[in-house]
């Protein structure tokens, strides 16, 4: 009988009209950007804390010989020429993107999961 009821409904076009309301909408709108933007700066903070975390460790969690290869760095860079600054400055931009990105797509499936059972359970729906 219920699928008699649903074949009717497919073949007339009479289906329910979905209740959508402006507050709603806006409600859960808000509750996406905010999540995201959570999810955003967690991720940035993260990969940018990343290259630290991995100094100190080599560095045996010595703050001094960290400034000291962070100075010899530093020294190295200053005294390069024009093209490897660029191509060095390049290397940075493309490792941190890359970085970036995948660290995002390993947090990603939680994170929509978790998006999910937030909009399940403060926006529920009829």
């Amino acid at each position: 009988m219920h699928v008699e009821t649903m074949l009717d409904r497919i073949e007339h076009g009479t289906f329910p009209k979905p209740k959508i309301t402006i507050r709603e909408m806006v409600q859960g709108t808000c509750l996406v950007l905010i999540e995201a933007a959570g999810f955003a700066a967690s991720t940035l903070l993260t990969v940018l804390g990343l290259p630290l975390f991995v100094f100190l460790f080599l560095a045996g969690w010595d703050l001094g010989l960290l400034f000291a290869q962070l100075g010899n760095l530093a020294d190295h860079y200053a005294s390069a020429e024009g093209p490897a600054r660029i191509a060095f400055s390049r290397d940075l931009q493309l490792a941190f993107l890359v970085l970036a990105g995948g660290f995002t797509l390993l947090r990603l499936p939680a994170f929509i999961r978790r998006l999910c059972t937030r909009l399940e359970r403060e926006m529920p729906h009829d």
